[in-house]
């Protein structure tokens, strides 16, 4: 489970899901990035271990959505603390991660 959640799209995933669900191209919009393969590999394994629902909802064309379970709202609080973390100490970070990152900092 510590390996799913510290994966860099399953974390956003989640996060984009915070504030309720969500079609696939709108989680897609929030994830700056992100192929639609990962996405789509992503939340299917969020789905696997419990942590969202997909819902298809019988119209055409289909509609499905995503949201989080309860186990995902729970696992999105820790998760937006370390974001906080981030955004509170990214000044302090080594140059050499941000640019490994692809984050660049203006002084």
């Amino acid at each position: 489970m510590l390996d799913l959640l510290a994966n860099k799209w399953s974390a956003l995933a989640l996060g984009a899901l915070e504030n309720g669900p969500r079609r696939f191209g709108e989680v897609r919009a929030k994830l700056d990035g992100v192929s639609p393969k990962v996405l789509t590999a992503t939340l299917r394994r969020l789905e696997e271990h419990g942590l969202i629902d997909r819902t298809v909802f019988p119209a055409v064309p289909l509609h499905v959505e995503y949201s989080l379970t309860p186990l995902g709202r729970d696992a999105c609080e820790p998760l937006a603390r370390l974001r906080r973390w981030v955004v509170d100490n990214i000044d302090r970070f080594p140059e050499k991660v941000l640019s490994d990152l692809g984050v660049s900092v203006v002084p």
